[in-house]
C-alpha cells in the first residue's frame, strides 16, 4: 500500500511523455522543425520552474557547482537530446512504437546500470529479470509491427485539432 501513491503516480508521468511527444511534433510542425519545438519546450519548462523557485523562495545552493565533475552537469544534455529526438521521431513511427521503443532502450539501459552498478551500487541482472526484458522486446515488436507498412493518415488529419 506505500508504494500505490507512488506507483499511480509513475503511471499518470509515463502518460504524459506520449502526450508531449505528440504536442511538441505538432508544434514542431508549426513553428520550424523539432528543435525549434523542443527550445520552446525546454523554455516554458524553464520559465515555470523558474517562477516555482522564486514562489517557494527555494534557495540555490550551487556554490560549490564547480568543484563538481563535468559529467555531472549533463542532465540538460541528455533531457534536450531524448526530447528533440523524441519529437522528430513521433511522426515518422507513431506514439505507441516510438514509446515502446524508448521503454525498452530504458529498461536495457537500466539493467545494465543496475547490474555494473553505474553511478549507484550494483543490482545484479537475475534471470527473473533478464526474462522481463525478453518478454518487453516480444510487446515491443508486436506493438511496433515493423514489418508492417504504416497505415497512411487521410490527407485532411493533419488540419484536425490545430
Amino acid at each position: 500500500m506505500q508504494l500505490l501513491l507512488p506507483a499511480l503516480m509513475a503511471l499518470a508521468i509515463g502518460m504524459m511523455l506520449p502526450l508531449q511527444g505528440l504536442v511538441n511534433a505538432r508544434l514542431g510542425t508549426q513553428i520550424g522543425g523539432p528543435i525549434v519545438a523542443t527550445f520552446v519546450s525546454f523554455l516554458i519548462g524553464t520559465v515555470l520552474l523558474g517562477a516555482y523557485l522564486l514562489l517557494t523562495r527555494t534557495p540555490l545552493a550551487i556554490g560549490g557547482g564547480t568543484k563538481l565533475p563535468a559529467w555531472i552537469w549533463t542532465g540538460g544534455l541528455l533531457g534536450a537530446l531524448y526530447v528533440a529526438c523524441f519529437t522528430l521521431l513521433m511522426p515518422r513511427l507513431g506514439a505507441a512504437a516510438l514509446v515502446c521503443l524508448a521503454i525498452l532502450g530504458q529498461v536495457t539501459a537500466s539493467l545494465l546500470f543496475d547490474h555494473f552498478g553505474v553511478l549507484q551500487a550494483p543490482r545484479r541482472a537475475d534471470p527473473v529479470r533478464i526474462a522481463g526484458a525478453i518478454l518487453m522486446i516480444v510487446g515491443v515488436l508486436m506493438v511496433a509491427a515493423p514489418w508492417r507498412t504504416a497505415v497512411k493518415a487521410p490527407a485532411d488529419a493533419s488540419s484536425k485539432g490545430g
